[in-house]
């Protein structure tokens, strides 16, 4: 008797047993990227040498960088529809939707693994499949029909009993797990749900909480397909997609959690972290200053039109600014159809396109001090683009509700619709581009902003570094490569990508590595936490970082350091990160024994003293760091 995710991992294994802790590789079905990462993924594929992609689905989505306010993102956007074209890629079009929405809507399938360059893409797996984000490099190799390496996870069992009450939403019961778990409580863990609340809970809403599971550090998160998700995908036109999957009844689990979805009140994560979770209760009556309603946690047909029965008929407060981004075009189709849109614009709505937008600080940043509520997933520190803001994680229904009163309100104390229009949702994959038929006709678009891949130096045996800047814990990627549109545009330029590097932790962080060439990180638990994005690790070690020591890591950005060839250390002893400042002369030797002994010893030449520290690492891992990274690695394989 297997569980549903040891069901989808056996029947997707290539290498390793399925034992947990233990490395496995499985096979990708399919692909994502956005434009924030793809385009570094595909510059990869390209050094690859690869001339068709190995997968039975990839696609190419752009949703993030889509302000035009100079021509870096214009060209990034032709470089990434002409390398699909030659490289059996489709290609959704600017404004056809957000990656993880789209993907939901038209590509996942029950029973498949998704691998996307986006930290989110475990949304899909609301769909019944194992879909897990990773750096840009580790999408690139899948493409090129290489497995995907992991470490077999622990399955945790998340039983849901009861019924969601008025006013109470997915969003609720992802940031209850998030307020009993922490963001550090899901590393090394797939979290699979279950429980009689299932039937209750629809696609869209089991997608906020797959897509929320990112939050909690998790490997993904998976719901059962069952008549819930058969009926999702006859409205979407794709019933021949549907089986039936789930556990076998009895099987084990590593953990059981239950949530008694009866007793959930409708809750907020306050400023900066997604687990910081309280009751709105508790924030009754403090003032909002904006509001915004959309990304790829809550911006689903069911999320609009919730928020849409409580602003119908009423008008936002005079001192709040209400945005709505709707995840789709189909989306945003049957709201203009239906008239939901007009319920948004007479109520004080600002409607944006369909595409990230203000998640990833790409406009709608809060005045100073603002208070601004985001049904998004992160409200991490600076990613609104004010450094001043508090940044609230709310529900659709909170949203909407504290729009209106221009306070926090809780939407289980109003008087509001909860049913809706529910006839056949808008279908239509016009703005979907097919791969080139004739590839070889086709030529690549490289406009001046997209620069060459940097190119790491092979590992030595010895790194004798400084600490160029000592963190604390839970540091984000946000925190090491920035979001936003002062940034985002420059993803693939690297040289320019790296002057804002741990911008917000010190000043001239880049110019600090120049004058000593390189050096070493020190941080505290979970580094690395957050986004996918590779550019994390890829601008460090242009910088020259040659090794991070950490009291723990964030899964991703760990997989993200070897692939660029920077050694990911543990303390052995964790209060040995007391005794280290900035600027102490680090070294480490024996590195080429790592193989064999995953222990190193590190002199600290400025103090006097030594500390041990630990490396979890494969054979493979280990090649890739002596390769100085895994494109290194690749070419020296062919």
């Amino acid at each position: 008797m297997e569980n549903l995710t040891q069901k989808i991992l056996r029947a997707h294994l290539v290498k390793g047993e399925m034992i947990k802790g233990s490395p496995i590789e499985i096979k990708m079905d399919q692909t994502l990227t956005q434009d924030a990462t793809g385009t570094m993924a595909y510059m990869q594929l390209e050094a690859m040498g690869v001339d068709q992609v190995k997968t039975e689905k990839s696609i190419s989505y752009v949703d993030h960088n889509t302000l035009q306010s100079g021509y870096m993102n214009a060209d990034d956007h032709a470089y990434l529809q002409s390398v699909a074209s030659k490289h059996g890629i489709y290609f959704s079009k600017p404004g056809n939707g957000i990656c993880h929405q789209v993907h939901l809507e038209r590509f996942a399938k029950p029973g498949k693994t998704l691998i996307g360059s986006d930290s989110h893409t475990p949304t899909s797996s609301a769909m019944g499949m194992i879909a897990i984000g990773a750096g840009g490099l580790d999408v690139a190799k899948a493409m090129a029909g290489i497995p995907y390496r992991l470490t077999m996870p622990e399955v945790v069992n998340i039983k849901l009993e009861g019924k969601l009450s008025h006013g109470v939403s997915a969003k609720d019961i992802i940031l209850e797990v998030l307020r009993q778990l922490s963001v550090k409580g899901g590393v090394g863990k797939v979290f699979e749900y279950s429980g009689e609340a299932l039937k209750d809970l629809t696609v869209y809403q089991r997608a906020t909480i797959t897509n929320m599971g990112a939050e909690l550090g998790a490997t993904t998160s998976i719901f059962p397909s069952d008549e819930v998700t058969h009926e999702f995908l006859k409205q979407q036109g794709r019933e021949e997609d549907y089986i039936c999957l789930g556990a076998d009844e009895g099987c084990q689990y590593d953990d059981t959690l239950v949530i008694d979805c009866s007793t959930l009140k409708p809750m907020a994560a306050c400023p900066n972290s997604p687990d910081a979770v309280v009751t709105i209760e508790s924030l009754q009556g403090k003032k909002v200053d904006q509001v915004a309603i959309g990304s790829c946690t809550n911006s689903g047909y069911e999320d609009l039109m919730k928020a849409a029965k409580i602003l119908e008929g009423k008008k936002i407060a005079d001192h709040v600014s209400l945005v709505v981004s709707p995840g789709s075009r189909q989306v945003l189709m049957k709201l203009m159809e239906n008239g939901t849109l007009k319920t948004f614009v007479q109520a004080g709505a600002r409607i944006l396109e369909c595409t990230c937008g203000p998640c990833i600080g790409m406009g709608q940043s809060p005045k100073s001090d603002g208070v601004s509520l985001r049904t998004f997933n992160r409200n991490f520190y600076g990613r609104s683009g004010t450094l001043s803001a508090g940044v609230y994680l709310v529900s659709p229904e909170t949203a909407a509700a504290s729009a209106v009163a221009g306070v926090f309100c809780d939407p289980s104390t109003i008087e509001y619709e909860d049913t809706f229009d529910q006839s056949p949702y808008y279908v239509d994959d016009s703005m979907i581009i097919a791969p080139s038929s004739h590839p070889e006709d086709v030529e690549i678009i490289r406009g001046p902003n997209i620069k060459p891949l940097p190119v790491n130096d092979e590992m030595s045996d010895v790194i004798d570094k400084k600490v160029v800047i000592k963190l604390e814990d839970n540091i984000t990627t946000d925190h090491i490569a920035p979001a936003g549109a002062r940034v985002l545009p420059y993803r693939s330029n690297i040289e320019k990508l790296s002057e804002f590097v741990f911008e917000n932790n010190i000043e001239h962080f880049d110019q600090i590595c120049k004058k000593n060439n390189g050096g070493i990180i020190v941080a505290g638990h979970n580094y690395g936490q957050g986004s996918s994005r590779e550019h994390a690790a890829l601008a460090p070690m242009y910088l020259g970082i040659k090794a991070v020591i950490a009291k723990s890591f964030a899964r991703i950005h760990k997989a993200n350091l070897v692939n660029f060839g920077i050694i990911p250390c543990e303390f052995e002893n964790v209060q040995d990160y007391d005794n280290i400042d900035f600027m102490d002369e680090l070294v480490i030797e024996n590195t080429y024994n790592l193989s064999k002994d995953p222990v190193l010893v590190v002199q600290n030449k400025t103090k006097g003293t030594s500390f041990k520290v630990k490396t979890t690492l494969s054979k493979e891992d280990v090649e890739i760091l002596k390769a100085g990274g895994a494109l290194n690695y690749i070419r020296n394989q062919q």
